[in-house]
């Protein structure tokens, strides 16, 4: 007999049918009613024994999170919750669960406690639910691009290159860790390491991305990139994912056009597609808002905030407009920013993007050219000399979404650039070759994927939206 999904006999199109169905005991009761789930819903299903044809050793056996297989037919049920439910006529215990150690109880957990159990945490309401809807939204990000065009790029995972200027990079290196090959003024020898130089795990596949879109137009890179940045908030991780799209002859506009569409459409898919997930969670968030202090609690649902970003044109302002507005606003002026405003070129920061968003223009928003100095060498200057053709883009209860930027496509001004910052214009001669041959304007972003599961999932802690997170002092399972 074929196997059955819980999804599909939930539906209960066909009852008085013999089902056959695999997966996990979430609950057992009264010796009769066995609770299961196999992962594809939320929903479990109940399936119901004889308890007089079972056998007492194999009803011992039956404990949460034991995996069973249960053959029988689907009948209406006769309890309340459910439509339909297995009458069991044979069952196998495929593996046992001791109930004494089993750290996964039909309980409410902790999400600390959870996150001290990342290999079973997945067999939880919550967790399962997130990452259906983190599996959802991958395949929507490939989906429109490849509905626009795009052609998926493969970019490096080591390189000898630091795409954000940034040195918080994790050394790759195959060197004896005890006695490393060392010059003469003692540091360690690179070029006898296995790639013949210093390399490290990429911070963004960017730079790659841009010769590739070079040749082929339209391109984007999603895979996973690394920095090791030594914090320990809810908001960064080690290693996470980025999604990263490159396009030839785009400008600064028809990159924040692409951002706006792009980010609707994955948040439509969402919305279509994980109904259920998204009740769930948002019901998981609501009694979560009851705890916190009243001036702490979201003004919007997770299903109002999907909306409000899908529903709301992006308002689109320079970065010198938000400052006025910032550094004249009420807020500002009574001194309740942490991070007041004052001076031009002050990096914003959260709470700053967030007032823009849902206090002032009560939509997304757009910042664009920022100061040059508080951005990346190959974002594009601008005519005055002191501000780049970046964008950033703001979303409700989490501020950036979004970085990206018009990419510096004049040889000698990248040059200089790069020259000002001291980084050494040999480790990049393959990018400024582009610059050399065929340039043309062509713009790009980044968005941190786990961010975006963040905020589509209401959860708090960037940790309980991957698998198996990496932060510091953290690299279990």
């Amino acid at each position: 007999m074929k196997k059955t999904s819980v999804l599909e006999l939930l539906k209960g199109e066909k009852t008085s049918q013999k089902v056959l169905l695999k997966g996990w005991v979430r609950t057992f009761r009264a010796n009769r009613f066995i609770s299961i789930n196999d992962g594809s819903t939320l929903n479990n299903i109940q399936c119901v024994l004889n308890f007089e044809n079972t056998e007492e050793a194999v009803l011992k056996r039956i404990a949460t999170g034991a995996s069973l297989s249960v053959e029988g037919t689907l009948v209406e049920s006769q309890g309340k919750g459910q439509n339909v439910e297995i009458q069991i006529e044979h069952l196998q215990i495929l593996g046992d669960s001791n109930p004494e150690e089993y750290p996964i109880q039909p309980k409410r957990h902790s999400l600390e406690f959870l996150r001290e159990n990342a290999h079973l945490r997945i067999r939880t309401n919550t967790f399962a639910a997130v990452m259906r809807v983190r599996s959802a939204l991958s395949f929507a990000i490939h989906q429109y691009f490849q509905e626009n065009g795009f052609n998926h790029v493969h970019t490096p995972i080591i390189t000898g290159s630091d795409a954000e200027g940034a040195g918080e990079m994790f050394g790759v290196s195959a060197l004896n860790k005890n006695t490393p090959p060392r010059k003469e003024d003692g540091s360690i020898d690179f070029s006898k390491d296995f790639f013949g130089k210093e390399t490290h795990l990429t911070v963004s596949g960017q730079l790659e991305a841009e010769t590739y879109a070079m040749a082929l137009g339209k391109v984007y890179t999603f895979g996973p990139t690394f920095r090791a940045e030594n914090s320990n908030t809810s908001r960064h991780l080690a290693e996470f994912w980025m999604v990263e799209p490159e396009v030839a002859f785009n400008d600064l506009n028809d990159n924040m056009d692409l951002s706006e569409s792009f980010i609707k459409y994955t948040l439509k898919y969402i919305l279509e597609n994980c109904r259920k997930d998204l009740e769930f969670l948002e019901q998981r968030l609501l009694q979560e808002e009851k705890a916190k202090p009243a001036a702490e609690r979201s003004e919007m649902t997770l299903t109002e905030k999907l909306k409000f970003v899908l529903e709301n044109e992006f308002k689109r302002i320079s970065y010198t407009e938000a400052f006025e507005i910032l550094r004249n606003c009420k807020a500002n002026k009574k001194k309740k920013f942490k991070y007041p405003i004052v001076e031009w070129g002050v990096d914003l920061q959260s709470e700053h993007e967030r007032y823009l968003v849902e206090k002032h223009f009560k939509s997304p928003v757009i910042l664009f050219d920022y100061p040059a100095a508080i951005k990346a060498f190959y974002m594009r200057l601008n005519e005055d000399g002191k501000t780049v053709r970046a964008m950033d883009v703001l979303f409700p209860g989490i501020g950036e979404m979004v970085g990206g930027s018009q990419r510096e496509e004049r040889l000698e001004v990248l040059k200089e650039k790069i020259k000002a910052l001291d980084i050494d214009e040999k480790e990049l001669w393959w990018y400024l070759d582009t610059r050399k041959y065929g340039t043309a304007v062509h713009s790009g972003f980044g968005l941190g994927f786990e961010r975006l599961v963040l905020f589509v999932t209401g959860m708090s802690n960037i940790r309980d939206v991957i698998p198996f997170p990496r932060t510091p002092l953290n690299a279990s399972f």
